[in-house]
């Protein structure tokens, strides 16, 4: 306990120089425990709401923005494609399942998705208060959109047009909250589910179809020469904007290349995509790992450095130590613990910051996407990085420390 006492103090009366040691170690950590987490919860949510799913059909464009739309409801869609051909294409034996999805409105900027119960039974989502959409303009909401908005069982809400919250609202017709999911974790959590239908129907009051965002130049397309005041369109006219695929055995892959070669829509596979995705956003990562290293070992050298100059301007101190009685070990020893310490402040305030980050980035998240990132256990890796930290820590002291075991005592006390 004298040691330890005797080390915080010679760290107080260095302080510039303990400050910076303890920061670089401090930024480090935060750098890589930071990407070690939200690596965890990207990859978690990517994985859970991508389970299942093995292509999604949908109007020509980018497969990485049909993916990111129909899956992970973060992106506009691609456009729309028409029903009956979807489900013409989907017929295929060696297609398990095929969920439709009508990406309609939102409310307060929560996506209004026209889908049917196969939606909620992939993800094995289940009511948790009232019951399942049946009716029209009936529908289900996730239990984020619930905390958010304040909407409960009975109320009634009109959809503002497009997926921007602030578009024009379809005060004509209002949606009739009649079921709140329990939570899954999952993009169920922030949608408002209703049938294909509801979505039909608002459109058909409206001069854009399911999906296709206010005062785009597929809603003026679409305007142009079409009657309003139809009943209800055909069926070979009605559309919808993506399916969501789930093959009988992996054979089913060969499917994506004859649709996006002999039909007008398009197959994109999810694995391949956020594979793709992933690929990319790592050449960030692994150089913002490999610089919190860097960081690292410089905060290892700050500390030898110190302690180093330390050890020379307390040479007397020492060596009056030794003729006391104490032991060249215990001043070892209580070097070592200098070094420790340095490490495991900077591991404690790299561990705080990095969930200080974290937070503020899930609250961005949650803001634009609705997407909650706030798990912040510490890590197994974490653990690893704390062995990491403490290893530099008493490297970098250990080689001035080693200068006690030649330290001629008569002649440096001579010297002084």
């Amino acid at each position: 306990m004298n040691l330890f006492r005797i080390s915080w103090s010679n760290l107080k009366d260095k302080p510039l120089s303990s400050f910076l040691s303890g920061l670089l170690m401090t930024l480090g950590i935060t750098i890589i425990s930071l990407l070690l987490l939200l690596n965890k919860q990207l990859d978690e949510q990517f994985a859970k709401n991508i389970k299942g799913i093995d292509m999604v059909l949908g109007a020509k464009g980018s497969p990485l923005q049909l993916i990111l739309s129909s899956i992970y409801q973060i992106d506009a869609p691609t456009g729309n494609i028409p029903m009956a051909e979807a489900e013409r294409l989907t017929r295929n034996p060696m297609i398990k399942t095929a969920i439709p999805l009508a990406i309609g409105d939102n409310y307060r900027s929560f996506r209004i998705l026209g889908t049917n119960k196969k939606y909620l039974d992939h993800y094995e989502v289940t009511v948790g208060q009232g019951k399942l959409f049946a009716d029209d303009m009936d529908v289900v909401i996730g239990p984020r959109v619930a905390e958010v908005t304040g909407l409960k069982i009975g109320d009634t809400f009109s959809g503002s047009h497009g997926l921007d919250e602030e578009g024009e609202a379809h005060k004509e017709a209002e949606y009739k909250v009649v079921g709140i999911l329990n939570r899954s974790n999952t993009v169920t959590d922030q949608l408002i589910l209703t049938n294909i239908s509801s979505v039909w129907a608002i459109h058909e009051h409206h001069e854009n179809t399911p999906g296709t965002p206010a005062g785009s130049e597929e809603a003026h397309e679409h305007e142009e020469g079409e009657d309003h005041d139809h009943e209800a369109a055909a069926d070979e006219d009605r559309e919808i904007t993506s399916m969501l695929i789930q093959f009988r055995n992996p054979m089913g892959m060969m499917l994506a290349r004859g649709i996006n070669n002999n039909s007008k829509l398009q197959a994109a596979l999810p694995s391949i995509e956020i594979n793709r995705l992933f690929s990319l956003l790592g050449v960030g990562v692994e150089t913002l790992r490999g610089l919190a290293i860097v960081i690292m070992l410089i905060s290892g050298i700050s500390v030898f450095v110190s302690l180093y100059n330390s050890l020379k301007e307390r040479r007397y101190e020492m060596a009056l130590m030794l003729s006391m009685g104490a032991t060249r070990t215990q001043l070892f020893g209580m070097l070592l613990l200098e070094g420790l310490v340095l490490a495991l402040i900077g591991f404690g305030l790299g561990i705080l910051f990095s969930r200080i980050g974290l937070m503020l980035f899930s609250a961005s998240v949650q803001q634009q996407y609705h997407y909650s990132f706030a798990s912040f256990n510490i890590l197994p890796e974490e653990w690893a990085l704390l062995g990491v930290a403490v290893l530099i820590g008493l490297l970098a002291a250990a080689l001035p420390a080693i200068g006690v075991y030649r330290m001629n005592i008569s002649r440096t006390l001579a010297e002084e």
